[in-house]
């Protein structure tokens, strides 16, 4: 039985194992399929323990997914700006490979959106897979007209309303510092 709850002290490991084993695949050193060399820890793994220490970390949207006491799933959202109103990023979210495509993911999804909505919090943006993140409400930020503080980024940049949206929040999108050092 699947359970989505908010990360304690207690999980960091088991979440850094997680995205180490949701995001490894992606990260060797040798390309996906190569395997003769033992594979670089993702980017996400020391992204998380950046956000962690920064102001913008939220820890009461944190949340991990466990089943039968194992976490085999984690989310986080942080703080955020477009221009000078404060907003959310989502990310890193990471599913352990052998529980993908069995609910965890969208789980976590609903249930970090609907914990920043139940905080007055405007909107969500994220980097990530057009097919993917409209199930959830996500749509190009420019359709809103957020974009993100990176050209380069805007083609996969998306963002989720939330009940206190205001469609006066327009502007450039900016992400934690962390999200900068990758």
């Amino acid at each position: 039985m699947l359970l989505i709850r908010r990360e304690r002290a207690v999980d960091s490991d088991a979440v850094a194992a997680v995205h180490r084993s949701a995001f490894a695949p992606h990260y060797a050193p040798d390309g996906p399929a190569a395997g003769t060399a033992p594979a670089e820890a993702p980017p996400e793994v020391a992204l998380l323990a950046r956000l962690r220490t920064d102001p913008g970390w939220m820890p009461t949207l944190s949340m991990v997914a466990v089943d039968r006491e194992t976490v085999v799933g984690h989310v986080c959202v942080t703080r955020a700006t477009v221009g000078p109103f404060p907003v959310l990023a989502l990310g890193p979210i990471g599913i352990l490979p052998e529980q993908q495509r069995r609910g965890a993911g969208s789980a976590l999804m609903h249930a970090v959106l609907g914990a920043a909505d139940a905080l007055d919090e405007p909107l969500v943006g994220l980097l990530g897979s057009l097919d993917y993140y409209p199930r959830f409400g996500f749509q190009p930020g420019a359709r809103l007209g957020i974009i993100p503080d990176r050209p380069e980024w805007a083609s996969h940049f998306q963002i989720r309303p939330l009940s206190a949206y205001d469609s006066q929040i327009v502007g450039e999108f900016r992400y934690a510092a962390p999200f900068y050092d990758l």
